[in-house]
């Protein structure tokens, strides 16, 4: 499939999947005329990507774990290297909420003075 019908059964625009293929997120093929032309696989690849950008992952760590990453969901074969990375962002997540909720307590601090 070319990369305007990927973008139509993903919902994600044509900029944004050139943008996964420069970051070795997805592969296409190039045909006679040097049109991308995605499989259909493609189709569970860009919805695993979206899924792990959701989840607040980097293009550079979904790279890194993306050979164990399988279904939709998407779910993983957590392997030592996958789990540590994911170990990783999990602290590096807690401590950007810590961060949040000290911020907000001194915003709410201000909001609340006379």
């Amino acid at each position: 499939m070319l990369i305007g019908e990927l973008s139509r059964r993903t919902g994600v625009k044509p900029r944004m999947l050139r943008y996964y293929e420069e970051q070795g997120l997805l592969e296409a093929g190039r045909g006679a005329n040097g049109y991308r032309e995605y499989d259909e696989g493609a189709l569970l690849t860009v919805r695993q990507v979206r899924a792990l950008l959701d989840a607040g992952l980097s293009t550079e760590v979904i790279r890194a774990v993306m050979p164990c990453v399988r279904g939709e969901a998407p779910e993983f074969d957590l392997c030592v290297d996958v789990r540590a990375i994911l170990g990783d962002e999990l602290m590096a997540t807690q401590r950007r909420i810590g961060e949040l909720e000290r911020r907000r307590s001194t915003l709410a601090g201000y909001l609340a003075a006379p």
